[in-house]
This record gives structure tokens, sequence and C-alpha cells, in this order.
């Protein structure tokens, strides 16, 4: 039986033991900022194990001038929650929030709507701790395609914008974006390319998700394919670990483990974006959202059952740790500047 008063999520003492000296890493959390707001449920990605959480801070769906209010609003909290976040850098700072027991906290912007057009915004977010960042969230854009539109390709300002990333240190993030979009910013980036929240389309026949060619370009880049606790992505039972550990199954099996990671996309208010998706169809179509599906998402407090099943389908303990954080880590010491 596990010891509650050291092992408080539930799981063997093995498990326990390799989760809590892991670096555990989730590479987006989708909370779909409206406004101020409390966002002190952070501490549930602490008391689960978590070390490094993004936070996603703009998508395509709201205006651009929205995810500059969200960075100062964040910014500001993890300012004045110190005992708990530390606004992570550089790649040091998530080892010192790691030894320190806090949240290492960076952000992400899903579709580049958020550039207003220019180049020069790239390293605004940068410096205001953006660290990857993704085309066009469903639907096209001045970038690229979205995975739910026509799929136009990477436009000449969606390489210049994969370029100058590059420059900067920032993660091309190839989620929410279409195929043949995806395919030609892993050719045009000279560093690491991710998927920071998308699942196995062949597990799953979903838009959203991604196909084997996909998969495996992304692992010749040297990058990482997050698997996201999306319960609409993982399959006919929802939101379920054991989903989640067949989508990573799937990935290692292709790509090994070395290239995969886990991104659960956990949305805090779900009510706000179901706001989202009644008002804006276009980004969420009927054929691909309809209503009564496999809602929900696996929440955040599920990472340690996730150790756990990694265990009991026999994978190694580097295996493990490098799913569970390293391999995303990994590509932030090559790519962060």
């Amino acid at each position: 039986m596990p010891d509650s008063a050291t092992n408080p999520w539930g799981i063997s003492a093995e498990a326990a033991r390799l989760h809590r000296s892991a670096l555990v890493w989730d590479d987006h959390g989708g909370f779909a900022f409206t406004g101020p707001g409390s966002v002190d449920g952070l501490d549930r990605w602490r008391d689960a194990g978590v070390d490094y959480l993004s936070i996603n801070v703009s998508f395509d769906v709201t205006p651009w001038t929205l995810g500059i209010e969200a960075l100062s609003y964040y910014r500001q909290w993890v300012r004045e929650h110190p005992e708990l976040l530390l606004q992570a850098e550089k790649v040091e700072d998530i080892h010192r929030a790691k030894r320190e027991g806090k949240l290492a906290v960076t952000f992400d912007v899903e579709g580049m709507n958020a550039l207003n057009g220019d180049l020069g915004m790239v390293e605004l977010y940068y410096r205001l701790g953006v660290r990857h960042m993704l085309f066009a969230y469903n639907r096209n854009n001045l970038a690229g395609g979205g995975c739910h539109d026509e799929d136009i390709g990477l436009t000449a300002f969606g390489r210049d914008v994969v370029r100058e990333m590059n420059r900067l240190g920032m993660v091309v993030d190839c989620s929410h974006s279409a195929h043949r979009t995806t395919m030609e910013a892993m050719e045009v980036s000279e560093k690491p390319v991710i998927f920071s929240h998308s699942n196995s389309r062949k597990l799953w026949d979903h838009e959203r998700n991604i196909w084997d060619d996909q998969i495996k370009a992304c692992a010749a880049t040297g990058g990482v394919v997050g698997v996201t606790g999306v319960g609409r992505f993982l399959g006919p039972n929802g939101p379920t670990v054991q989903h989640l550990v067949e989508h990573i199954d799937y990935m290692v099996e292709r790509i090994g483990p070395e290239h995969v990671g886990i991104g659960m996309d956990t949305v805090f208010k779900k009510d706000d974006f179901g706001d989202f998706l009644a008002k804006h169809r276009e980004y969420w179509p009927e054929r691909q959202y309809k209503s009564g599906g496999a809602l929900g998402y696996v929440p955040p407090d599920a990472f340690p059952q996730v150790t756990q099943a990694l265990l009991d389908r026999g994978y190694d303990e580097m295996a493990i740790r490098g799913i569970l954080g390293g391999n995303f880590l990994r590509i932030a010491g090559q790519v962060w500047k």
C-alpha cells in the first residue's frame, strides 16, 4: 500500500519515487484568457509533481491585443506568488524551480494572428516569456494553414517567422496547423520542431490529430510530439489516462521514447471555452465538434497516474523520465537563448 504521507497520489512506491525525482513538464495549458481573473488553480500542477508548465496567452480566435494583456497579467501574478511560481527565462531557471519545489512557468501563443502581420512582434513575445508559438489555430491566417481549413501551406510570411524564431530561440510548434504547413515548416526550420499537444490520427481520426509522416518528420528534426489529454482527440472513451498512454505507445513505436512528451491542454474555465465554441463555430466545425462527443480533459492531477501506467506497460526508467519532461527539456536546451 502506498504511504499517503510521502505518496499522496495513490500509486506504487516505485512510481512515486520515480515521479518525484523526474523533471515533469506540461508543454501546454490552454486557459483561454478572457480578462483578469484568478489562476490559483496552478497549485494543482505543483501538487501533482509537475515542475514546468507553458501557459497559453493567445489564440487566433481572440484579438491579438488580448494576448499582450494576458502576458501582463500572468507575469504580474507570477511575481506576486514567489512561493509557488518562478518565471523561467533560461533552462537553468527550470532546474532551480525543481530544486526549490516551485512550478516554472513560460508562455505560448496559438496562431500567428498574434503578430498582427509584424515580424518584429516575435522578439517582443520572446522577451515577455513566450517560448513556443504555432502557426494557425485551426483556420488559415497570414502565416499558414489551419487543420480545419484549406491546406494552403506555409506562406512567405510564415517562412520569415520561422527564421526569426530560430534566430531568437523560440521553439517552432506545429499543433493545430494543416498538414502541408507543418511539413514545410519542418523543412524550413534549422532547429528542432515540436507538436506541443497533438495525438495520432491513425488511432483517432480527428483533423486536430496528426498523421505518421508528420510524427516522423518531427522526430527527424530532433523534435518532440506532446501527447494531449483533450478527450475529443483521444478516442471513444474520452479523457482517460488509458487513452493518453495508448497514444504515447503509438508515438514511441514509431519514433522512439526520446521524441515523445506531454502537453495536457487543460482548460481552467470550461464554460468560457464553451462560449468561444458557440460564438466562433468556424474555428470548431460541426463535422468535427458535434455536441455530446468525448468532452473533457485529462486533468493535471493525473500526471502521477501516467507515470504508474508507463511503469505498468514495461517502460524503463530512462524512457519514462524522457516522456515526463526530459525530452522537452532537451529541446529547450537546444533552442532557447
